[in-house]
């Protein structure tokens, strides 16, 4: 598959041509919903998603036996500035880890029958400090980005994105802070078990990377590349393509709500084919969950990154789409609808 785009410009442009929910669709598979063996709305959320999963799928009856679960890594330079409990090498290590099959998202893959792709994005060469110049330069945001759109399987039903790299709840709160407003305080978070004077530090070098940076964080995917990271990026061209292939989303948690935040900030209704997986116990996730509109499926304290909490709710969009297209509807199964 050839990438559509070689500048940010022509990145810009596929946000302005998005394609829409399938209305015959969806209204097909509502008049579906209106005659299955339960009374209308006795599954409440799990219709909802059930028939919004047919609009974008194109489908009556939805399906969700393919799902994907893409894991980007990438290394920050601000890591260095002591932003984590852990050092940047920890983030190489874990990669070894998700391809020995031996994390929690390996796990969860295998549990929910998803094809799992791990992409590590140049992790000896970390972004730069950003607290100084541009985290990524363009051609290197536009690689990300590329890295991204490419790593997403077209024929998927269902596609989880997640990350692995150190420093990079820094990075989603300043990304947070840029696009969002508030003070680098109201942001950051304890991350990977940063103490109070790591969480200090960590506030620390998100206001200075956003006075740094200024007015030119105005932008999304200007503040994307000056305040972001290979992964992040990768994040937000994998969720780009799959609008482009009308496959469903399901966000994970605050590093990748910050990635889909750049997304939304481009584009009215860019992240309508998105549903939001889980809350995480990251403080600010909640905040960024209200700006973009979403209403997490699940809430379990989970903080670990790697796409799991996204991977878990998997469970829950299987098990709706399940009910829809499985259940007989009251003809079938000669009972009387009342």
């Amino acid at each position: 598959m050839s990438v559509p785009f070689q500048t940010l410009a022509q990145f810009r442009d596929l946000l302005t041509q998005l394609p829409e929910v399938d209305v015959a669709a969806s209204k097909a598979a509502a008049a579906r919903n209106s005659q299955l063996t339960k009374p209308l709305g006795a599954l409440d959320r799990l219709e909802d998603i059930a028939l919004w999963m047919a609009g974008w799928q194109g489908r009556e009856k939805p399906r969700a036996d393919r799902p994907q679960i893409v894991i980007f890594a990438g290394n920050h330079g601000v890591a260095a500035l002591g932003v984590s409990a852990f050092p940047a090498e920890v983030t190489v290590q874990m990669v070894a880890n998700f391809q020995a099959g031996g994390a929690a998202i390996n796990q969860l893959a295998r549990t929910f029958g998803a094809a799992l792709v791990i992409k590590s994005l140049e992790l000896d060469r970390p972004t730069a400090d950003f607290t100084q110049v541009p985290a990524m330069t363009e051609a290197e945001l536009i690689l990300a980005l590329a890295a991204g759109w490419e790593a997403v399987d077209a024929g998927a039903d269902l596609l989880v994105v997640g990350e692995m790299g150190i420093g990079n709840t820094t990075s989603a709160a300043a990304l947070s802070a840029a696009m969002l407003g508030g003070a680098a305080s109201e942001w950051v978070g304890r991350g990977t078990g940063v103490d109070d004077a790591g969480l200090h530090r960590k506030a620390a070098v998100v206001a200075a990377g956003l006075a740094r940076h200024g007015a030119a964080l105005s932008d999304p995917l200007e503040a994307l590349r000056r305040l972001g990271g290979r992964e992040i990026a990768a994040m937000a061209g994998a969720i780009a393509r799959a609008r482009h292939a009308r496959v469903p989303v399901i966000l994970d948690g605050f590093i990748c709500c910050a990635a889909a935040l750049v997304l939304a900030r481009c584009a009215e209704g860019a992240l309508d084919h998105c549903l939001a997986g889980h809350v995480s116990a990251e403080g600010a996730h909640p905040r960024l969950l209200a700006a973009l509109n979403k209403e997490p499926l699940l809430n379990l304290g989970l903080r670990l990154g790697e796409g799991s909490g996204a991977a878990l709710a998997i469970g829950v969009v299987q098990g709706a789409v399940a009910c829809h297209s499985g259940m007989a509807t009251f003809a079938e199964a000669g009972v009387s609808d009342g």
